[in-house]
């Protein structure tokens, strides 16, 4: 392994918070060894029932009072609330959020078992390190390092762990909003992924990128009908050839390049701190100076629309009725019914959609809570500086904005330079460093007192 990072220690003679850091690791590593595989389909997914006990008996064990909730009729699908009162029940309080749920992982494509959590090399490995089962683990350990040592947080901090985010959220925080609202009454600010990590620019110039975008998803079916006939026939009305011909259409079309706020913003941050220009009429090749970033960062700086999968026929020699395709658009904020207008002209009105989707969210790069993530990271790296960004994925974030929170993709990490972190998200070899948990436990737990 190339990849490096100097281990720091920031608790100096705080021996609850040594505590947490030291305990960190292995709520990692026992979080990923508890297999939640979400493939989206009731007949093979796992279900994080198994998870959301194992985090409610941990919280428990210091004192905690906790909601257990599956979504319906839907068991096994686990998700679990508890709640920290604080010294102002005036002030709006904070949600820590995160998702038990990983995606799936073959282990034949890995150096360690995915679902092992293996603590080697300096790193804890396996399905969900980064995705974000590390997250988890540094915020049960600081919410166990708060109970545990009796301190009063300035305002309420609820701790939710939830199911079903990737899959759509449809048996965890969407659910919750719709149906359990009152467990997050009060609370104006979140947390949670993508976001908080360093990444190195030029000159080993290290920042801390904030998420407060993120693009707006819409899971697309398009469907075309037509005359069914014999393979053997000249046929002038063929469905796979209509569909083929507008999902050609769509994958090859670039959508507008569009600046939003956050994206200026994060621009002229790293042109400040480095110096580089990214000039109007070459964003996009500007873009590419910023390394492994620039796939994260080139993907919100327009809509997309991926198709992903076809399916149409049963039978060699039969010209089938219908075609299907599933089509993945992420929109900028304020761009849907730009982008509806868009998605109507390219596919004409041959092609019938429709569509699940979670709207776009944006923040404000802004105010006490920007500033207390800012603080908390300094004080662990004084060289630290901040930046806004947009993601191109979607979080909970989307559920949790409807309850009127301000959402923050704020995940401290600590990185090294050369690792790029940007691939681990749902790669092979998904690993987070043992030094970068301990620092962002370190980072939440000042972040979270200081609130």
């Amino acid at each position: 392994m190339s990849e490096h990072i100097d281990p720091t220690s920031g608790s100096g003679d705080d021996p609850g918070l040594r505590q947490a850091e030291d305990e960190v690791v292995s709520l990692a590593s026992d979080l990923i060894r508890i297999d939640t595989t979400n493939t989206g389909d009731p007949a093979t997914l796992v279900g994080e029932r198994a998870a959301a006990e194992y985090v409610a008996a941990k919280l428990s064990e210091v004192g905690y009072e906790t909601t257990y909730v599956e979504s319906g009729d839907h068991p096994g699908r686990g998700n679990v609330i508890a709640r920290l009162p604080g010294a102002d029940s005036g002030r709006g309080g904070l949600l820590v959020h995160g998702h038990l749920d990983v995606v799936p992982a073959d282990p034949a494509e890995w150096s360690v078992h995915p679902f092992s959590g293996a603590v080697q090399d300096g790193y804890v490995w396996g399905r969900g390190a980064v995705d974000m089962k590390d997250m988890l683990a540094m915020s049960l350990a600081v919410a166990r390092r708060l109970k545990r040592d009796g301190i009063t947080p300035p305002r309420d901090i609820v701790f939710a762990f939830l199911a079903d985010e990737e899959a759509g959220s449809f048996h965890g925080a969407q659910w919750l909003a719709d149906h359990r609202p009152e467990l997050f009454e009060g609370c104006t600010e979140a947390i949670s992924e993508v976001g908080g990590f360093s990444v190195t620019l030029k000159d080993g110039v290290r920042t801390y990128l904030v998420q407060t975008a993120e693009k707006g998803i819409r899971w697309l079916k398009l469907r075309v009908r037509a005359r069914a006939g014999h393979g053997s026939m000249v046929h002038d009305d063929n469905a796979v050839t209509k569909l083929s011909t507008a999902v050609s259409k769509l994958g090859q079309h670039r959508f507008p390049l569009v600046l939003t706020d956050s994206v200026r913003e994060f621009l002229d941050g790293v042109t400040e701190l480095t110096g580089w220009d990214f000039p109007d009429d070459d964003i996009d090749g500007s873009v590419a100076k910023l390394g492994n970033l620039s796939r994260i960062v080139g993907a919100t700086l327009r809509d997309t629309a991926n198709p992903t999968m076809l399916t149409a026929g049963y039978k060699h020699n039969v010209i089938p009725s219908v075609a299907e395709a599933a089509v993945d658009c992420r929109i900028l904020p304020g761009r849907e019914e730009a982008f509806d207008r868009e998605l109507a002209e390219l596919l004409g009105p041959d092609v019938e959609r429709e569509w699940v989707g979670l709207p776009p969210v944006e923040t404000k790069f802004e105010g006490r809570i920007v500033n207390n993530m800012t603080a908390a990271l300094i004080a662990e790296d004084p060289g630290a500086r901040t930046l806004p960004y947009m993601m191109s994925g979607g979080t909970d974030a989307k559920s949790f904005s409807r309850l009127g929170m301000n959402c923050f993709g704020f995940v401290p990490l600590k990185l090294p330079a050369d690792l790029d972190f940007a691939a681990l998200f749902h790669g092979v070899d998904e690993r987070v460093p043992v030094e970068s948990l301990r620092f962002g436990t370190r980072v939440l737990d000042r972040f979270i007192r200081n609130s």
